[in-house]
């Protein structure tokens, strides 16, 4: 990987990600870095969030890195699991950040056409951090979506959602999970090479 560009790709969630939250710190400080822009943040659509997410690898000159929190991680496994094969080998890895359970009791009711949640192994290097206080999705549900899509997960211990209002302005910590992720791809190029 260190000899190639990578393109780092903000996947952000329902309602997108404010000014203060870490994806847009991230995106103002990653080199290389664009964003997902759905047209509407407020009332998701499953079909429209997958295009809007394929659009973006599409139009990439270099391979992807997804960063992608709560609802957009689950935008990224619908995408991962009907893209087609050219595009699928754009994405280097994905980092997978609090993702929103949309199956849950008490989901709002604007995610539900987002369930089920895809099962099926992610085709790409994945690392999905989670929390044992996330109320849109229980450590058990994160480390089981992460055990379904293949991901190196982790749970932090009381980080909410892992956006502002847990107090996550610019998560420094994440970086940490970043690196990690991009050492597996490191390895597994070597590996395959």
């Amino acid at each position: 990987m260190r000899d190639e560009s990578i393109r780092y790709l903000i996947v952000p969630g329902w309602q997108g990600s404010a000014d203060e939250h870490w994806q847009s710190h991230w995106h103002r400080t990653l080199p290389n870095t664009a964003r997902v822009e759905q047209q509407d943040w407020v009332t998701p659509r499953r079909e429209s969030w997958v295009s809007e997410l394929e659009l973006s690898i599409a139009s990439s000159a270099d391979p992807v890195i997804l960063v992608a929190h709560s609802l957009g991680c689950i935008t990224v496994a619908h995408w991962a699991a009907a893209a087609p094969l050219e595009l699928l080998g754009k994405v280097r890895g994905a980092l997978l950040v609090a993702p929103a359970d949309v199956e849950r009791i008490g989901c709002p009711e604007a995610l539900r056409n987002f369930a089920p949640i895809p099962r099926q192994p992610l085709p790409f290097a994945s690392q999905l951090v989670g929390s044992d206080n996330d109320n849109a999705a229980s450590a058990a549900r994160a480390i089981e979506m992460g055990g379904n899509w293949g991901s190196d997960t982790a749970i932090m211990s009381g980080a909410g959602h892992i956006n502002v209002a847990s107090g996550h302005h610019r998560w420094e910590q994440g970086f940490a999970f970043l690196y990690r992720l991009q050492n597996r791809i490191e390895q597994h190029g070597r590996r395959s090479a």
